[in-house]
Protein backbone atom coordinates (compact mmCIF):
# COMPACT_ATOMS: atom_id res chain seq x y z
CA UNK A 1 0.00 0.00 0.00
CA UNK A 2 3.09 2.42 -0.01
CA UNK A 3 2.60 3.80 -3.77
CA UNK A 4 0.30 6.35 -4.43
CA UNK A 5 -2.97 5.50 -5.91
CA UNK A 6 -4.63 7.75 -8.57
CA UNK A 7 -7.98 9.37 -7.25
CA UNK A 8 -10.11 7.19 -10.48
CA UNK A 9 -8.64 3.86 -9.15
CA UNK A 10 -9.42 4.83 -5.75
CA UNK A 11 -12.75 5.95 -6.38
CA UNK A 12 -13.60 2.96 -8.15
CA UNK A 13 -12.87 0.92 -5.74
CA UNK A 14 -14.57 2.68 -3.05
CA UNK A 15 -18.08 2.60 -4.90
CA UNK A 16 -17.42 -0.86 -5.89
CA UNK A 17 -17.82 -1.90 -2.38
CA UNK A 18 -20.87 0.55 -1.49
CA UNK A 19 -23.81 -1.98 -0.48
CA UNK A 20 -26.66 0.61 -1.92
CA UNK A 21 -29.36 1.24 0.44
CA UNK A 22 -27.59 -0.44 3.92
CA UNK A 23 -29.57 1.36 6.51
CA UNK A 24 -32.86 -0.36 5.42
CA UNK A 25 -36.21 1.57 4.56
CA UNK A 26 -39.22 3.67 5.81
CA UNK A 27 -42.04 5.11 4.91
CA UNK A 28 -42.23 9.20 5.37
CA UNK A 29 -44.58 12.46 4.82
CA UNK A 30 -43.92 13.81 1.18
CA UNK A 31 -43.42 17.32 3.62
CA UNK A 32 -40.57 15.46 5.48
CA UNK A 33 -38.70 14.09 2.36
CA UNK A 34 -36.81 16.78 0.85
CA UNK A 35 -33.07 15.49 0.50
CA UNK A 36 -34.12 12.08 0.98
CA UNK A 37 -33.23 8.83 -1.45
CA UNK A 38 -36.68 7.41 -2.85
CA UNK A 39 -36.51 3.33 -2.10
CA UNK A 40 -38.61 2.43 -4.95
CA UNK A 41 -40.15 4.01 -8.19
CA UNK A 42 -42.97 6.06 -7.80
CA UNK A 43 -45.80 5.67 -10.97
CA UNK A 44 -48.80 8.17 -11.31
CA UNK A 45 -52.16 7.00 -10.78
CA UNK A 46 -53.87 9.47 -12.96
CA UNK A 47 -53.26 11.61 -16.29
CA UNK A 48 -51.55 15.55 -15.10
CA UNK A 49 -53.38 17.17 -16.29
CA UNK A 50 -56.68 15.48 -15.46
CA UNK A 51 -58.47 17.38 -18.38
CA UNK A 52 -57.98 19.12 -21.34
CA UNK A 53 -57.26 23.01 -19.73
CA UNK A 54 -56.79 26.69 -20.31
CA UNK A 55 -53.45 27.69 -20.55
CA UNK A 56 -54.72 31.48 -20.63
CA UNK A 57 -57.97 33.48 -19.45
CA UNK A 58 -59.41 33.91 -22.77
CA UNK A 59 -62.33 32.41 -24.16
CA UNK A 60 -62.86 28.63 -25.34
CA UNK A 61 -64.25 28.16 -29.20
CA UNK A 62 -64.38 26.02 -32.00
CA UNK A 63 -61.04 27.41 -34.11
CA UNK A 64 -63.34 26.84 -37.27
CA UNK A 65 -65.65 29.41 -36.14
CA UNK A 66 -63.39 32.39 -36.12
CA UNK A 67 -62.53 35.05 -37.34
CA UNK A 68 -66.04 35.84 -36.75
CA UNK A 69 -68.55 37.50 -33.69
CA UNK A 70 -69.70 34.72 -31.43
CA UNK A 71 -72.24 34.39 -28.61
CA UNK A 72 -70.69 33.84 -24.90
CA UNK A 73 -72.94 31.45 -23.39
CA UNK A 74 -71.18 30.69 -20.35
CA UNK A 75 -68.27 31.39 -17.60
CA UNK A 76 -65.99 28.69 -16.33
CA UNK A 77 -63.34 29.60 -13.91
CA UNK A 78 -60.66 27.39 -12.90
CA UNK A 79 -62.39 24.39 -10.15
CA UNK A 80 -65.68 24.10 -12.29
CA UNK A 81 -66.88 22.02 -15.33
CA UNK A 82 -68.92 24.21 -18.24
CA UNK A 83 -71.81 22.44 -20.31
CA UNK A 84 -71.15 21.47 -23.78
CA UNK A 85 -70.06 24.31 -26.11
CA UNK A 86 -72.77 24.63 -28.73
CA UNK A 87 -71.91 26.19 -32.66
CA UNK A 88 -71.10 29.46 -32.94
CA UNK A 89 -70.69 29.90 -29.10
CA UNK A 90 -67.56 30.74 -26.92
CA UNK A 91 -67.23 30.06 -23.32
CA UNK A 92 -65.62 32.84 -20.90
CA UNK A 93 -62.65 30.68 -19.51
CA UNK A 94 -59.91 31.05 -17.09
CA UNK A 95 -56.10 29.65 -16.72
CA UNK A 96 -56.65 25.88 -15.76
CA UNK A 97 -60.15 25.66 -16.05
CA UNK A 98 -61.41 22.55 -17.78
CA UNK A 99 -61.91 23.14 -22.01
CA UNK A 100 -65.63 22.16 -22.43
CA UNK A 101 -67.10 19.56 -24.70
CA UNK A 102 -66.88 21.06 -28.25
CA UNK A 103 -64.29 23.91 -27.83
CA UNK A 104 -61.08 22.97 -29.41
CA UNK A 105 -58.84 26.11 -28.91
CA UNK A 106 -58.72 29.30 -26.69
CA UNK A 107 -58.28 32.61 -27.66
CA UNK A 108 -56.23 35.13 -25.08
CA UNK A 109 -58.37 37.80 -24.23
CA UNK A 110 -56.10 40.18 -24.90
CA UNK A 111 -56.65 39.09 -28.99
CA UNK A 112 -60.33 39.92 -28.81
CA UNK A 113 -62.90 41.71 -27.68
CA UNK A 114 -66.01 41.60 -26.20
CA UNK A 115 -69.73 43.84 -26.35
CA UNK A 116 -72.62 43.09 -24.97
CA UNK A 117 -72.71 39.57 -24.87
CA UNK A 118 -70.21 38.37 -27.92
CA UNK A 119 -66.81 38.19 -28.41
CA UNK A 120 -65.31 39.26 -31.48
CA UNK A 121 -62.20 37.78 -32.82
CA UNK A 122 -59.90 38.96 -35.34
CA UNK A 123 -57.84 36.36 -36.35
CA UNK A 124 -57.58 32.73 -37.24
CA UNK A 125 -56.82 29.97 -34.31
CA UNK A 126 -55.25 26.72 -35.02
CA UNK A 127 -56.55 23.72 -33.12
CA UNK A 128 -55.23 22.69 -29.62
CA UNK A 129 -53.92 26.59 -29.44
CA UNK A 130 -53.88 27.07 -25.51
CA UNK A 131 -55.08 23.80 -24.73
CA UNK A 132 -53.11 22.20 -22.28
CA UNK A 133 -54.06 18.76 -23.07
CA UNK A 134 -54.97 16.16 -20.27
CA UNK A 135 -51.75 14.04 -19.91
CA UNK A 136 -49.27 16.22 -21.58
CA UNK A 137 -47.28 16.41 -18.42
CA UNK A 138 -47.83 12.80 -17.05
CA UNK A 139 -49.53 10.09 -18.52
CA UNK A 140 -51.57 7.28 -15.80
CA UNK A 141 -48.51 4.20 -15.13
CA UNK A 142 -45.68 6.38 -15.81
CA UNK A 143 -42.72 6.47 -13.22
CA UNK A 144 -42.93 9.70 -11.89
CA UNK A 145 -39.04 9.15 -9.85
CA UNK A 146 -37.38 6.68 -9.68
CA UNK A 147 -35.85 4.53 -6.69
CA UNK A 148 -32.34 6.14 -5.84
CA UNK A 149 -33.47 9.68 -6.63
CA UNK A 150 -32.29 12.49 -3.92
CA UNK A 151 -36.03 14.36 -3.64
CA UNK A 152 -35.58 18.36 -4.33
CA UNK A 153 -38.22 20.88 -3.85
CA UNK A 154 -39.41 20.78 -7.26
CA UNK A 155 -39.29 16.42 -7.12
CA UNK A 156 -41.93 16.76 -4.05
CA UNK A 157 -43.84 19.11 -6.44
CA UNK A 158 -44.17 16.43 -8.89
CA UNK A 159 -44.89 13.72 -6.67
CA UNK A 160 -47.75 16.04 -5.11
CA UNK A 161 -48.84 16.54 -8.70
CA UNK A 162 -50.26 12.81 -8.46
CA UNK A 163 -51.59 12.55 -5.51
CA UNK A 164 -48.62 11.17 -3.55
CA UNK A 165 -48.54 11.92 -0.18
CA UNK A 166 -46.27 9.45 1.53
CA UNK A 167 -42.77 8.09 -0.18
CA UNK A 168 -40.68 4.92 0.62
CA UNK A 169 -37.11 6.08 1.31
CA UNK A 170 -33.82 4.86 2.43
CA UNK A 171 -33.17 5.56 6.47
CA UNK A 172 -30.59 8.10 7.00
CA UNK A 173 -27.23 7.06 6.96
CA UNK A 174 -25.58 7.38 10.43
CA UNK A 175 -22.11 8.26 10.17
CA UNK A 176 -19.49 8.69 13.28
CA UNK A 177 -17.25 11.33 13.02
CA UNK A 178 -14.31 11.25 15.36
CA UNK A 179 -11.83 14.20 15.46
CA UNK A 180 -7.51 13.00 16.80
CA UNK A 181 -5.34 15.12 17.85
CA UNK A 182 -3.58 16.31 21.33
CA UNK A 183 -3.47 19.85 20.12
CA UNK A 184 -7.38 20.45 19.27
CA UNK A 185 -9.72 22.05 21.61
CA UNK A 186 -13.68 22.56 20.90
CA UNK A 187 -14.45 26.37 20.23
CA UNK A 188 -16.33 28.09 23.35
CA UNK A 189 -14.28 26.29 25.63
CA UNK A 190 -10.56 27.23 27.26
CA UNK A 191 -8.31 30.18 25.60
CA UNK A 192 -5.61 28.41 23.32
CA UNK A 193 -2.33 27.17 25.00
CA UNK A 194 0.85 27.43 22.46
CA UNK A 195 0.48 24.79 20.06
CA UNK A 196 -3.53 24.38 20.52
CA UNK A 197 -6.14 24.96 16.94
CA UNK A 198 -9.89 24.82 17.79
CA UNK A 199 -11.77 21.92 16.37
CA UNK A 200 -12.67 23.15 12.83
CA UNK A 201 -13.37 19.81 10.94
CA UNK A 202 -16.46 18.45 13.05
CA UNK A 203 -18.08 21.73 12.10
CA UNK A 204 -17.02 21.10 8.43
CA UNK A 205 -18.17 17.40 8.57
CA UNK A 206 -21.07 17.87 10.18
CA UNK A 207 -22.40 20.33 8.31
CA UNK A 208 -21.48 17.79 5.22
CA UNK A 209 -23.30 15.44 6.52
CA UNK A 210 -26.22 17.40 7.49
CA UNK A 211 -26.52 18.58 4.00
CA UNK A 212 -26.61 15.18 2.61
CA UNK A 213 -29.64 14.51 4.37
CA UNK A 214 -27.81 12.34 6.61
CA UNK A 215 -27.42 11.65 10.79
CA UNK A 216 -24.12 12.90 11.95
CA UNK A 217 -22.87 11.35 15.38
CA UNK A 218 -20.55 12.92 17.08
CA UNK A 219 -17.60 11.46 18.25
CA UNK A 220 -15.66 14.65 19.45
CA UNK A 221 -12.06 14.61 20.03
CA UNK A 222 -9.78 11.36 20.33
CA UNK A 223 -6.14 12.28 22.07
CA UNK A 224 -3.08 10.97 20.09
CA UNK A 225 -3.11 7.63 22.45
CA UNK A 226 -3.51 3.93 21.29
CA UNK A 227 -6.10 2.97 23.56
CA UNK A 228 -8.01 5.78 23.28
CA UNK A 229 -8.08 5.60 19.77
CA UNK A 230 -9.30 1.80 19.58
CA UNK A 231 -11.61 2.51 22.38
CA UNK A 232 -12.93 5.26 19.94
CA UNK A 233 -13.38 3.26 17.02
CA UNK A 234 -14.84 0.53 18.75
CA UNK A 235 -17.76 2.82 20.03
CA UNK A 236 -18.29 4.57 16.86
CA UNK A 237 -19.13 1.62 14.73
CA UNK A 238 -21.09 0.26 17.67
CA UNK A 239 -23.22 3.10 17.24
CA UNK A 240 -23.23 4.11 13.30
CA UNK A 241 -23.40 2.56 9.76
CA UNK A 242 -19.96 3.97 8.73
CA UNK A 243 -17.12 5.48 10.86
CA UNK A 244 -15.14 8.54 9.79
CA UNK A 245 -12.06 10.07 11.26
CA UNK A 246 -10.43 13.27 10.84
CA UNK A 247 -6.26 13.10 11.10
CA UNK A 248 -4.39 10.20 12.97
CA UNK A 249 -3.76 8.07 9.01
CA UNK A 250 -0.46 9.86 8.37
CA UNK A 251 2.91 8.32 8.97
CA UNK A 252 3.77 10.01 11.95
CA UNK A 253 4.83 8.76 15.36
CA UNK A 254 1.23 9.88 17.05
CA UNK A 255 -0.75 8.96 13.74
CA UNK A 256 -2.59 6.15 16.00
CA UNK A 257 -5.44 5.58 13.67
CA UNK A 258 -4.35 3.73 11.02
CA UNK A 259 -2.74 0.63 13.05
CA UNK A 260 -6.16 0.74 15.68
CA UNK A 261 -7.97 0.47 11.96
CA UNK A 262 -5.89 -2.65 10.99
CA UNK A 263 -6.19 -4.28 14.59
CA UNK A 264 -10.09 -3.67 14.58
CA UNK A 265 -10.84 -4.55 10.61
CA UNK A 266 -8.62 -4.24 7.53
CA UNK A 267 -7.69 -0.74 5.08
CA UNK A 268 -8.27 -1.29 1.43
CA UNK A 269 -6.65 1.48 0.71
CA UNK A 270 -4.17 4.22 2.08
CA UNK A 271 -2.67 7.22 0.26
CA UNK A 272 -3.92 8.45 -2.79
CA UNK A 273 -2.29 10.40 -5.11
CA UNK A 274 -3.57 13.86 -4.78
CA UNK A 275 -2.93 17.29 -3.30
CA UNK A 276 -4.41 18.81 -0.82
CA UNK A 277 -5.12 14.83 0.79
CA UNK A 278 -2.68 12.48 0.07
CA UNK A 279 -3.03 10.73 3.93
CA UNK A 280 -6.75 9.58 2.80
CA UNK A 281 -7.64 5.96 4.14
CA UNK A 282 -10.30 4.06 3.40
CA UNK A 283 -11.61 0.22 5.18
CA UNK A 284 -13.66 -1.19 7.92
CA UNK A 285 -13.22 -1.24 11.34
CA UNK A 286 -15.24 -3.70 13.55
CA UNK A 287 -17.72 -4.42 10.64
CA UNK A 288 -18.49 -1.12 9.68
CA UNK A 289 -17.03 1.23 6.56
CA UNK A 290 -13.88 3.24 7.61
CA UNK A 291 -13.18 6.83 5.85
CA UNK A 292 -9.78 7.90 7.07
CA UNK A 293 -9.94 12.08 6.20
CA UNK A 294 -6.85 13.96 6.64
CA UNK A 295 -6.30 16.11 9.33
CA UNK A 296 -5.60 19.60 7.92
CA UNK A 297 -8.64 21.14 7.54
CA UNK A 298 -8.45 21.49 3.71
CA UNK A 299 -7.47 18.45 3.07
CA UNK A 300 -10.76 17.01 4.90
CA UNK A 301 -12.47 18.82 2.96
CA UNK A 302 -11.41 18.15 -0.02
CA UNK A 303 -10.98 14.56 -0.14
CA UNK A 304 -14.33 13.93 2.02
CA UNK A 305 -16.20 15.67 -1.49
CA UNK A 306 -14.42 14.25 -3.79
CA UNK A 307 -14.40 10.52 -2.16
CA UNK A 308 -16.44 10.03 0.75
CA UNK A 309 -19.57 12.31 -0.48
CA UNK A 310 -20.13 9.13 -3.47
CA UNK A 311 -19.23 6.35 -1.38
CA UNK A 312 -21.60 7.62 1.13
CA UNK A 313 -24.24 8.69 -1.19
CA UNK A 314 -23.97 5.14 -2.80
CA UNK A 315 -24.45 3.62 0.58
CA UNK A 316 -27.44 5.26 1.04
CA UNK A 317 -29.02 4.53 -2.23
CA UNK A 318 -28.41 7.67 -4.22
CA UNK A 319 -27.83 6.78 -7.94
CA UNK A 320 -26.65 10.57 -9.04
CA UNK A 321 -24.60 10.72 -12.01
CA UNK A 322 -20.68 11.94 -11.14
CA UNK A 323 -20.43 15.60 -10.44
CA UNK A 324 -19.81 17.51 -14.13
CA UNK A 325 -16.31 19.15 -14.48
CA UNK A 326 -16.99 22.56 -16.28
CA UNK A 327 -14.47 24.39 -18.31
CA UNK A 328 -12.77 27.18 -17.43
CA UNK A 329 -9.13 29.57 -18.32
CA UNK A 330 -6.42 29.15 -16.06
CA UNK A 331 -6.00 32.17 -14.21
CA UNK A 332 -2.78 31.13 -12.78
CA UNK A 333 0.49 29.06 -13.55
CA UNK A 334 1.96 26.04 -12.50
CA UNK A 335 5.85 26.18 -13.93
CA UNK A 336 7.16 22.49 -12.07
CA UNK A 337 4.85 19.50 -12.96
CA UNK A 338 3.50 17.03 -9.87
CA UNK A 339 3.43 13.56 -9.16
CA UNK A 340 0.06 14.36 -7.55
CA UNK A 341 -3.43 15.21 -8.89
CA UNK A 342 -3.56 18.62 -7.72
CA UNK A 343 -7.01 20.93 -6.76
CA UNK A 344 -6.16 24.11 -6.66
CA UNK A 345 -8.43 26.30 -5.03
CA UNK A 346 -10.21 28.78 -7.46
CA UNK A 347 -12.86 31.88 -7.62
CA UNK A 348 -14.57 32.06 -11.02
CA UNK A 349 -15.05 35.04 -13.06
CA UNK A 350 -17.02 35.27 -15.86
CA UNK A 351 -14.82 36.76 -19.12
CA UNK A 352 -15.21 37.61 -22.95
CA UNK A 353 -15.52 33.32 -23.87
CA UNK A 354 -16.27 31.55 -20.91
CA UNK A 355 -14.82 31.80 -17.09
CA UNK A 356 -11.57 32.68 -15.48
CA UNK A 357 -10.03 30.51 -12.29
CA UNK A 358 -8.53 32.69 -10.50
CA UNK A 359 -6.57 30.89 -7.63
CA UNK A 360 -7.12 31.96 -3.57
CA UNK A 361 -3.08 33.27 -2.83
CA UNK A 362 -2.22 30.27 -0.27
CA UNK A 363 -3.07 26.94 -1.72
CA UNK A 364 -1.57 25.91 1.94
CA UNK A 365 -3.70 22.24 3.21
CA UNK A 366 -3.87 23.87 6.80
CA UNK A 367 -5.54 27.15 5.22
CA UNK A 368 -9.58 26.66 5.68
CA UNK A 369 -10.60 29.78 3.97
CA UNK A 370 -9.01 28.49 0.64
CA UNK A 371 -12.29 26.73 0.31
CA UNK A 372 -14.36 28.93 2.36
CA UNK A 373 -13.88 31.80 -0.29
CA UNK A 374 -13.03 30.33 -3.32
CA UNK A 375 -16.44 28.62 -5.36
CA UNK A 376 -14.71 25.77 -7.73
CA UNK A 377 -11.64 23.90 -7.71
CA UNK A 378 -9.04 23.82 -11.03
CA UNK A 379 -8.17 20.25 -11.59
CA UNK A 380 -4.39 20.02 -12.68
CA UNK A 381 -3.61 16.03 -13.61
CA UNK A 382 -0.14 14.89 -12.58
CA UNK A 383 3.11 15.89 -14.56
CA UNK A 384 1.64 19.44 -16.49
CA UNK A 385 2.19 22.65 -16.63
CA UNK A 386 -0.42 25.33 -16.92
CA UNK A 387 0.04 28.64 -18.43
CA UNK A 388 -2.39 31.56 -18.27
CA UNK A 389 -5.01 31.43 -20.44
CA UNK A 390 -4.75 27.45 -21.06
CA UNK A 391 -7.86 25.39 -20.61
CA UNK A 392 -8.68 23.63 -17.55
CA UNK A 393 -11.64 21.60 -15.91
CA UNK A 394 -13.15 22.79 -12.64
CA UNK A 395 -15.49 21.41 -10.22
CA UNK A 396 -18.16 24.00 -7.76
CA UNK A 397 -18.04 23.94 -4.44
CA UNK A 398 -21.40 24.56 -4.23
CA UNK A 399 -22.38 20.88 -6.31
CA UNK A 400 -19.72 19.25 -4.41
CA UNK A 401 -20.57 20.36 -0.35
Amino acid sequence: MSQLLPIEDALARILASARPGQPGVEQVPLLQALGRTLADDVAATIDVPLDDNSAMDGYALRAGDVPGSLQVSQRIAAGSVGLPLAPGCAARIFTGAPVPAGADAVVMQEDCTEQDGRVTVGRTLAVGENVRRRGQDIRTGAVVQSRGRVLRPQDLGLLASVGVDRVPVYRRLRVAVCSTGDELVEPGGATLSPGQSYNSNRFTLAGLLQGLGMEFVDGGIVPDDPEATARALRDLASRADVVVTSGGVSVGEEDHVRAQVEKLGHLDLWRLAIKPGKPFAFGEVCGRPFIGLPGNPTSSFVTFCLLARPFLLALQGATEAPLPAIPASAGFRVGRAGKRQDYLRVSLEPVAGGLLARPYDNQSSGVLSSVSRSTALAVVPPDTLVEPGDPVQVLLLDLLA
